[in-house]
């Protein structure tokens, strides 16, 4: 892929340290460390904190270019479980570095994406492998404070990661207009840099999207900021269907609080929208989010959280490059918030109250959900046709009102049961 059409945030990541802007003190404690690791006088991991976008992963992979150092990356929410990173990182640890490296680096990036509940023993075994590794391992989190953090925090060096100044953004953003040729108004870009607060790859994101739609004047930017602050998932899914590119398409996938959950429902409810002027362009966007879905419920019953690579490309890049794309305008008209969002909103606590419901039944009878569903369900429903005092009755008797009671067995919120 030419240089061109890379990202600009991944076509200007910093390749080493003393390009890194405004952060001399976070710097000098990583090459500290790594000298030490080098001159066999470190054991402890590194865990870089700070919030989205303020070039922590870039700071690693800068390091490693520094030193010599063949850097192996995992993204510690996409592989959780204990077995699976031992899986995955253990080799790397073991083998030897290839194509003259001096070493290795090791970055678990993202390690507050780790759930504790969920993801069974996650945390106690990144904690195994820094106490084992014979190579430097350095982490990232937003929140190295979280509770569930703790043992890591005591096994690393925590450094603190800040939030960019405007004028660093600004620098930036003016040197990659000069590099691009692009004529910005510096109003614009300083409106760029103010409402990314902090945010440098959110600042990048939202320069090229001005400039590769029209000219960066300070009237372009004021409604794309004033939108995207508002309506931050719009955007998300305004540079997902524009984007023409596998890497551009896929870049929404390191945006600030990036949810790909919901980011697959704003897409099934406005790739129609966006599409509706091309059959061939619809159909391949919706075949792609259908297998986008297909390995969603393998990876979540199966924890095969190394599927999600493939998951993010399909409903990303797959909904993107898709036959037929119709010309976009700058703003898509008619996207809409997804009405499966709005309806679990509006009946989230019909769907409680009835689990409540379900719940007393099923201690009380000693039977299974499906089954008071299937045989005890209906023959209520009957009783109740016939005698309306049933209702009063069964409510008293469970020890909740009437209407929690009309919940179970009305025909509607027993068929969602399952939602």
């Amino acid at each position: 892929m030419s240089q061109r059409r890379l990202p600009w945030f991944e076509k200007y990541r910093p390749r080493s340290l003393k390009d890194v802007v405004n952060q001399e003190e976070a710097k000098k404690t990583m090459e500290d460390w790594v000298r030490r690791w080098l001159d066999g006088k470190e054991r402890r991991a590194l865990l870089l904190s700070g919030p989205p976008g303020t070039g922590k992963t870039t700071m690693v992979h800068a390091l490693a270019h520094d030193y010599g150092l063949e850097l192996y990356e995992m993204n510690a929410s996409d592989v959780r479980t204990a077995a699976r990173i031992r899986e995955v990182v253990g080799k790397a640890l073991n083998q030897g570095s290839l194509f003259g490296f001096r070493g290795k680096l090791v970055l678990f990036d993202e390690v507050d994406g780790i759930n504790v509940k969920a993801d069974q023993g996650g945390i106690s075994e990144i904690v195994d492998i820094v106490k084992e590794a014979k190579v430097p391992i350095a982490m990232t989190a937003n929140d190295p404070w979280d509770p569930k953090l703790r043992p890591l925090r005591e096994a690393c060096i925590v450094v603190q990661v800040k939030p960019l100044k405007n004028r660093d953004i600004l620098e930036v953003l003016r040197r990659i207009c000069n590099a691009e040729r692009v004529k910005c108004d510096d109003d614009a870009l300083k409106l760029i840099a103010e409402s990314s607060m902090g945010d440098m790859r959110s600042a990048i994101n939202d320069l090229q999207l001005v400039a590769e739609t029209g000219p960066v004047t300070r009237d372009r930017v004021s409604l794309l900021s004033s939108r995207a602050h508002q309506y931050d998932m719009f955007r998300v899914v305004d540079m997902v269907l524009k984007a023409n590119t596998v890497s551009s398409a896929t870049a929404v996938t390191r945006l600030p609080s990036f949810d790909w959950e919901s980011l697959m429902l704003w897409l099934t409810e406005n790739a129609a929208v966006a599409y509706s002027s091309s059959v061939g362009a619809l159909s391949d966007a919706y075949d792609n989010l259908s297998r986008a879905d297909v390995l969603r419920g393998i990876m979540v019953s199966k924890q095969e959280w190394e599927l999600m690579p493939y998951l993010l490309e399909l409903m990303t890049a797959g909904v993107a490059l898709v036959r037929n794309k119709p010309k976009l305008p700058f703003f898509i008209r008619g996207m809409r918030f997804p009405e499966k969002i709005r309806l679990l909103a509006r009946t989230r606590e019909v769907r409680e109250t009835r689990d409540r419901v379900m719940h007393m039944l099923r201690t009380q009878l000693h039977e299974s959900s499906s089954t008071i569903i299937r045989d005890y369900i209906p023959l209520v429903r009957i009783l109740a046709q016939r005698d309306s005092k049933i209702i009063n009755t069964l409510a008293r008797a469970l020890g909740v009102s009437e209407g929690s009671v009309k919940l179970i067995i009305n025909p509607e919120p027993a068929e969602g049961q399952g939602e």
